[in-house]
């Protein structure tokens, strides 16, 4: 697109953005042919920007509107990987403006904050995670619902062992655990992925857990969730990966493990972390982690192999 048609597509309305708004948000996700979850990470992510040109009383948005809306977000404290994330839908939107001759891209080259590749979690022992266990079995005796006590216990128990996310327990029905070969598995929905092609496999206590909740259940359809609320308001219903970071997390406190570093993806990092730690090759653990690339699966390595290393003790032996 020239400057010249992108002149006179301004000069015909100086507040086309704003007021063309939805229209665009609309044509934007038609052409980028994603799935639900994009769009509405898209749209959260450009509304933040729409939102921040209008109590700015921008109209007609120039390059260093995107600039201060960045130096906004970073002004907020906002996490890096949130700004990079609002920045490259910015990038992508005003793109699309420009390819159509809607509007100038004036995104383009607006960089994002750097993102350490490092982890941002802590991970937590085998002798931690048996605590933890120890800890919800005790709490067998509590007055909470026997079914919501057997069901938060077989969640910890599969997340720690098969290293899931929380969405992959989210999207699991109770068809999805299967016999292979002889071998109880669960197959997942990954990551990105819109099919469940994927499986881990479920060890015998693992899979007692998961039997003993189900059976307070009754008799279970094979196209229910594997694991549903017992509140009130959504008895039944499928689990939001928000109420599984919560059942996490309070499992963690009442055994004494209490740190903003410490959340459900913690217990994830902890299963990979432990896979290594037991000597497990790093193909296996990129398959059983479900990592697109080996890069992400040597940031486990290399913090395992820097724990076993010596330096710090063998200075300190000749030192002291």
């Amino acid at each position: 697109m020239n400057n010249i048609l992108i002149n006179e597509v301004l000069n015909k309305n100086k507040n086309y953005l704003t007021q063309k708004r939805e229209y665009l948000f609309n044509n934007f996700f038609k052409y980028l042919d994603v799935s639900a979850k994009t769009v509405e990470t898209y749209s959260k992510a450009l509304r933040q920007m729409f939102k921040y040109f209008s109590e700015h009383g921008v109209n007609n948005p120039k390059r260093e509107d995107i600039i201060f809306f960045k130096k906004d977000l970073e002004e907020r404290n906002l996490k890096h990987t949130t700004i990079a994330l609002y920045l490259a839908s910015a990038r992508r939107f005003f793109a699309w403006c420009e390819a159509t001759g809607i509007y100038a891209n004036i995104a383009t080259g607006i960089k994002a904050p750097r993102i350490d590749s490092g982890h941002k979690k802590d991970c937590l022992s085998a002798t931690q995670i048996k605590e933890i266990l120890g800890e919800m079995k005790a709490g067998f005796l509590n007055p909470l619902p026997l079914e919501e006590k057997l069901r938060n216990y077989a969640i910890l128990t599969l997340i720690t062992t098969c290293g899931l996310r929380t969405v992959e327990i989210t999207r699991a029905n109770v068809e999805d655990m299967r016999n292979v070969a002889g071998v109880t598995c669960l197959y997942i929905q990954g990551k990105g992925r819109t099919d469940k092609s994927e499986f881990v496999k479920i060890t015998e206590p693992v899979e007692k857990a998961i039997r003993e909740y189900l059976k307070t259940r009754g008799n279970v359809k094979g196209n229910e969730p594997l694991f549903t609320s017992c509140s009130k308001r959504n008895y039944g219903g499928r689990l939001t990966t928000r109420t599984i970071s919560g059942i996490c997390k309070q499992a963690m406190k009442k055994a004494g493990f209490n740190s903003p570093l410490l959340t459900a993806h913690s217990l994830r990092h902890s299963a990979v972390t432990l896979a290594l730690i037991a000597g497990e090759s790093l193909s296996d653990v990129q398959a059983f982690a479900r990592h697109k690339s080996l890069n992400t699966t040597m940031i486990y390595a290399h913090n395992v192999n820097r724990l076993k290393s010596l330096c710090e003790q063998s200075i300190s032996n000749a030192i002291f």
